[in-house]
This record gives structure tokens, C-alpha cells and sequence, in this order.
């Protein structure tokens, strides 16, 4: 991502500063704890559209359902 742009954007709820995360092409903001992402370059900074970076990995969720369906009653 464009430095100069990064400069320019920022966080569409805090207007604080976001940190480009290039392994998963997303917007962080750290103070509001959400990830914007980022396709073919073009960040979306849509409030819909960013990740809960508080909120469970789908993949943890579902696996800590599964051990729990084989949990003795």
C-alpha cells in the first residue's frame, strides 16, 4: 500500500491513525480494535465491512463447539 495514502486515511469512527497489517491485507485500527480490508489495493473503510479484531476466530468458535457437543451431559 501507498505510504502517502496510508497517511491520509483514517479510521472512519475515531479518526485515528490506522497501521497497514500487509500478511492480512487489512486497516487496523488499534484504538477501536477493527480491521479494514483491503482488495486489489483499495481499502474499505466501510464500518460494515471491518473485522472485530476482539471477537473470536470463526475457526476457535466453531472448534470449541465441537468439543463441548462431546462433553458428557
Amino acid at each position: 500500500m501507498d505510504t502517502r495514502l496510508l497517511d491520509l486515511l483514517v479510521c472512519p469512527i475515531c479518526k485515528g491513525a490506522l497501521q497497514f497489517d500487509r500478511e492480512a491485507q487489512e486497516l487496523v485500527c488499534p484504538r477501536d480494535k477493527l480491521a479494514y480490508p483491503v482488495r486489489d489495493g483499495i481499502p474499505l473503510m466501510l464500518v460494515d465491512l471491518a473485522r472485530d479484531m476482539t471477537a473470536p476466530a470463526p475457526e476457535a468458535t466453531a472448534a470449541a463447539q465441537t468439543s463441548n457437543a462431546d462433553a458428557p451431559v
